[in-house]
């Protein structure tokens, strides 16, 4: 930044100080002033206590509860079933005694009678396919939803439970006092959706030609709802948008299926000897030394082998993992199998792809590359990856994410072409959804409640990856004229980024796009990367394995940086305000003996000419009445006495000689028709090509949230100034960005 220097200081302060003195007194309303936009957010905020501190960590009360899970499944694909029964113990830390327990029941989004349809708009499609014509109005619904056959004691004994929607309470025969445990079961089945057709998260892809299967199974067992410090229970429905609280704890879970199937899961695979053959071995303990690049364990040919067999015998693999919120599972006869090792600081992990040969060539080239480095990426900004494996599983139209699990779209055409589009889409959605692993799977935010607090940190981290992994992706999300469109249409459509996640109209754009924009702004604008990165990695680790709420996460920010972002949060997460900076006015001054008449006057009148500061440099304006065309000419300090004794009266001719010794002097008005409170960023180009660049913080706006003025002393004379000149503050209409005025081309030209 340019370093002025105590004349120049002296100089702007008489005539700063003149300024301000003629300010009419509306300036001081409050709709000019709004102190409010830079108030502290003891009005939004959660007033801290002893579970969650006020620098954002947890406090020395903090808790969390676990629930420990011991499950047998079995699919059966011919009918497209899954069965199951689980064993589970929750584990009460809290202070407080439970007197019933809640499960999420989150398969019954699909029951036949469930509410969630219910909710949606319905209009008359003036053209539709016959398809769906038949599926909308002809044909039953699918038939989804939990079964339940049993809810038991660790006795064996029945219990009482109240199923309501898509959430289950267990009566407790006394209560659940703290640090006590409980252990009951739960058996249950449900149907298995087409998701092509039915939609959802999870289920199976049906593929005519082979008459294959191939299943993403998610939410298929009764969950433990999150009891915590912040609202008690979560037991809040699950309408289809809003995704999932869980709580912690340890899985031991064996999975029934064909013999002939290749599956992954979370967790370790205890019996990897018993369900891979001996080749299959043998090039995964090659891919456990592979770093540089993927080792493939079962290959197309013995994929597409097991895709005629169709085996009615049975094989179970069993998986066990610890210290996860939950659990996912793919399975088909027509899966390849790609591996290799990535270390991540001290740790090392497996990255790993699941695809059928429809995601060749583009899958085996490119999954688990990214899987690897999304690893890496997203460890270096937070801590190192403590999971055993990541895996990406090539599932058509999906986009899903579970503990060391998740299922991403793209696929080549017929003929194995692929356009650019396809490619970094898929690659996209791998990082995306490998990403995830980190928030919300390790850092568990509450995604019923707060969609942005996972979808839009990790869009924020994704970008940074994406970035790293070839510098022309094109990312859709982290770049701020990228987000332009969206905040700048019709308020009455839009909400906060702090809206509850079943109240949303544009998804992508508030709990996605809109905070990864804001949080890329806060790194490469606001903070700097240096004091971002430290913040974010010590809120990623104050809160790995916890449950952070936004407060936590808003406070941790500040504590650890020292910048205080009140007037952040408040614009850009609890409005829809949008940025809109501009230049209103540049006036040229010029140094003059004389005193205008105007100052003349008014300096009479107030008596401000005293002995304190001595004799008076004056500025007048560039076509003001008391302006002369022989003011027109550069400004040295010789030409005028009163300064040049001055200067040789009070420095020394070492000092003088490190003076500067500016020629011109700008006067630039910026305005802000936006509502939200942003830095002011000013590329200036002199009239020899040369640039220089300003940074004002956003807090220049406390006063006045109409407009600033802010004098430039120059060199060399001003040929343009441009506000934002890189696109990085989001502002929606640069057609007020720029001096002199140019026009701008329309979309023809």
């Amino acid at each position: 930044m340019k370093r002025t220097f105590k004349f120049v200081a002296f100089l702007c302060c008489m005539f700063m100080g003149f300024a301000q003195a003629q300010e009419t007194p509306k300036a001081n309303k409050k709709e000019e002033r709004n102190p409010d936009k830079f108030k502290q957010m003891y009005d939004l905020l959660a007033t801290p206590n002893m579970y969650r501190t006020a620098s954002g960590a947890p406090g020395p009360e903090y808790y969390q509860q676990q629930a420990d899970y011991k499950i047998d499944v079995e699919l059966d694909d011919k009918n497209q079933r899954l069965y199951g029964s689980e064993t589970i113990t929750y584990t009460n830390n809290a202070k407080e005694a439970l007197d019933y327990l809640w499960v999420q029941l989150d398969q019954n989004e699909k029951a036949r009678n469930s509410n969630s349809p219910l909710v949606e708009n319905s209009k008359t499609d003036p053209a539709i396919s016959a398809q769906t014509f038949s599926r909308k109005y002809l044909e039953e619904d699918f038939d989804g939803g939990f079964r339940i056959e049993y809810v038991k004691d660790a006795q064996g004994n029945p219990m009482k439970y109240t199923i309501n929607q898509t959430m289950m309470r267990i009566e407790l025969p006394k209560l659940l006092q703290h640090k006590e445990k409980i252990t009951f079961s739960i058996k249950w089945w449900y149907n298995i959706n087409n998701y092509i057709i039915d939609g959802g998260r999870s289920g199976y892809e049906h593929f005519e030609k082979d008459g294959n299967n191939l299943y993403v199974l998610a939410q298929f067992y009764p969950r433990m709802a999150v009891y915590n410090d912040v609202e008690g229970w979560q037991n809040m429905q699950f309408w289809g948008s809003g995704e999932f609280a869980l709580t912690f704890g340890n899985y031991e879970v064996n999975i029934t299926v064909p013999a002939d199937h290749i599956m992954e899961a979370t967790g370790t695979l205890m019996n990897r000897s018993e369900v891979f053959t001996p080749e299959q071995l043998k090039r995964y303990a090659l891919a456990e030394k592979s770093f540089d690049k993927p080792v493939i364990v079962v290959t197309q040919a013995e994929a597409e082998a097991a895709e005629k067999g169709f085996s009615d015998k049975k094989k179970t693999w069993k998986f066990k993992a610890e210290n996860v919120r939950d659990f996912g599972i793919s399975t088909s006869r027509k899966f390849i199998y790609d591996a290799m090792a990535v270390k991540t600081g001290n740790t090392t992990s497996m990255a790993i792809s699941l695809y059928p040969k429809e995601g060749n060539p583009l899958w085996e080239e490119y999954s688990t590359r990214m899987v690897a480095h999304t690893l890496k990426s997203y460890s270096s900004y937070t801590f190192d990856y403590p999971y055993p494996k990541a895996v990406s599983v090539n599932a058509r139209d999906q986009g899903m994410e579970y503990p060391m699990i998740c299922w991403n779209f793209g696929r080549p055409d017929e003929t194995g072409k692929y356009s650019d589009q396809t490619k970094y889409g898929m690659l996209g959605v791998i990082c995306h959804e490998v990403g995830h692993n980190f928030f919300p799977m390790i850092v568990n935010s509450d995604e019923r409640q707060w969609t942005w607090m996972d979808e839009g940190l990790n869009s924020f981290m994704e970008y940074l990856a994406e970035k790293t992994f070839d510098p022309n992706f094109p990312t859709r999300r982290g770049p701020a004229k990228n987000i332009i469109p969206y905040m700048s249409g019709d308020q009455t459509g839009l909400e906060p980024i702090m809206t509850n996640s079943e109240s949303i109209r544009q998804f992508g754009n508030n709990a996605y796009g809109k905070p990864a924009t804001a949080l890329n702004i806060l790194r490469e604008t606001i903070m700097g990367p240096e004091l971002f990165d430290y913040a974010f990695k010590t809120y990623a680790n104050r809160w790995k394995f916890k449950h952070p709420t936004p407060e936590d996460f808003f406070r941790t920010m500040e504590d650890a940086s020292a910048v205080d972002l009140d007037w952040f949060w408040r614009g850009w997460f609890y409005t829809t305000d949008y940025n809109d900076i501009g230049i209103k006015e540049v006036k040229k001054y010029f140094v003059s003996n004389n005193p205008s008449k105007e100052v003349s006057d008014f300096m009479k009148t107030r008596r401000r000419r005293d002995s304190r500061t001595g004799p008076m440099v004056y500025m007048i304006a560039e076509g003001s009445a008391d302006y002369k065309p022989e003011l027109n000419k550069p400004f040295k300090i010789a030409d005028f006495q009163a300064l040049d004794e001055y200067v040789n009266k009070n420095f020394t001719a070492e000092e003088r000689a490190k003076l500067n010794e500016p020629k011109y002097f700008y006067q630039v008005t910026f305005d802000k028709p936006g509502g939200l409170v942003m830095p002011i960023i000013v590329e200036i180009t002199f009239e020899d090509g040369t640039k220089e660049n300003h940074y004002f913080p956003a807090q220049i706006w406390r006063m006045n949230d109409k407009e600033v003025n802010r004098t430039f002393a120059t060199q060399k004379a001003i040929a343009k100034i441009v506000v934002d000149p890189k696109e990085e503050t989001a502002d929606i209409d640069t057609a007020n960005n720029t001096w002199p005025k140019t026009a701008e081309k329309s979309k023809f030209d």
